[in-house]
């Protein structure tokens, strides 16, 4: 989808519905990850900022052109108005393999942990077996 707002718009402080329907061919999704791609220039606008409450906190962003921000759609989020210019963007879900936004996060940085271990040669046992961890836990909470 993609959204158009013009000096003095804005779009006020909501948390993103949890289930869209395919225009295409009807499927339900669930909403778990939300995206917003810029796509006008930063000198363009003025205001126009995405601005966030999540589990990580509050988060104000202002992209340039052909950078993307993705965030959890459970977050309450808003952005602010248009001062001066035109601010474009398309926003999109994602439905996640996991659910729940906690485990998302803990896979993530158990994910980042082994990224980090494998750079540093730690020990290969331990590695392995915090890999095992991993894929375990993605096997036990992972919906296909």
């Amino acid at each position: 989808m993609f959204n158009r707002y013009s000096e003095g718009m804005t779009f006020g402080a909501h948390v993103d519905g949890s289930v869209r329907i395919h225009p295409y061919d009807g499927r339900k999704l669930r909403t778990d990850i939300s995206a917003t791609l810029f796509l006008s220039e930063l000198d363009s606008y003025d205001g126009g900022e995405l601005q966030m409450q999540d589990t990580y906190g509050a988060h104000s962003v202002r992209l340039e052109a052909g950078d993307m921000v993705v965030y959890p759609a459970t977050s309450l989020h808003q952005v602010t108005p248009i001062t001066r210019g035109v601010r474009l963007a398309s926003f999109f879900w994602i439905q996640s393999l996991v659910r729940d936004d906690a485990r998302r996060a803990m896979l993530f940085d158990m994910d980042n942990a082994i990224q980090t271990l494998n750079q540093t040669g730690a020990d290969e046992g331990a590695r392995r077996t915090l890999v095992g961890c991993y894929h375990n836990l993605l096997r036990q909470w992972g919906e296909t």
